[in-house]
């Protein structure tokens, strides 16, 4: 499986984190949560969309989080996410943030999402991912997209290490 990974910087707003840099715990599942939502938008499923014309979405199924070190108000916080698995109605995150500045780790954790069908009544079934949420879930670790062979260009090549001429003795 190609790995789905995204990251996503942050600001730290005013009242997420206590006086000591400690970050309210529901503030990391809003972060995460952010970035998740805009990693389906960049791969083609806002979740918004999904809801609006699917009556589907993926919803928390179970998260653990847990407070590395501090942040505090304006920092610069880089998330990130990494698909670990892929089942049949699942997605298994494996989620981390750090200070997008000194790279000092802030919390770290999993988070868990199940595919699921919004009934009329608005409960909620799980369901298959399809095949096509699927697909631009392993694409999006390829970066095929881009189509790009930066590596042929002569003008992006490095020129290789001159050797060292060494003294015989």
């Amino acid at each position: 499986m190609a790995e789905a990974m995204y990251w996503k910087e942050i600001t730290v707003h005013w009242g997420e984190s206590d006086p000591f840099g400690l970050v309210y715990y529901p503030r990391i599942v809003a972060w995460f949560n952010e970035t998740e939502h805009e990693f389906f938008r960049t791969i083609g499923f806002p979740i918004d969309q999904m809801i609006r014309e699917d009556r589907t979405t993926f919803v928390m199924g179970d998260i653990h989080f847990r407070f590395i070190g501090p942040a505090a108000y304006g920092d610069r916080i880089a998330t990130s996410m990494s698909l670990a698995k892929i089942g049949e109605r699942t997605l298994h995150w494996t989620c981390k943030a750090s200070n997008a500045v000194t790279g000092s780790p802030i919390t770290e954790g999993r988070a868990t999402r199940v595919y699921a069908r919004i009934n009329e009544d608005g409960t909620l079934n799980s369901a298959v991912i399809p095949r096509r949420i699927r697909n631009a879930l392993l694409q999006s670790g390829r970066l095929s997209h881009l189509k790009q062979s930066v590596e042929k260009d002569p003008e992006y090549r490095h020129a290789a290490p001159a050797k060292k001429v060494g003294r015989k003795r």
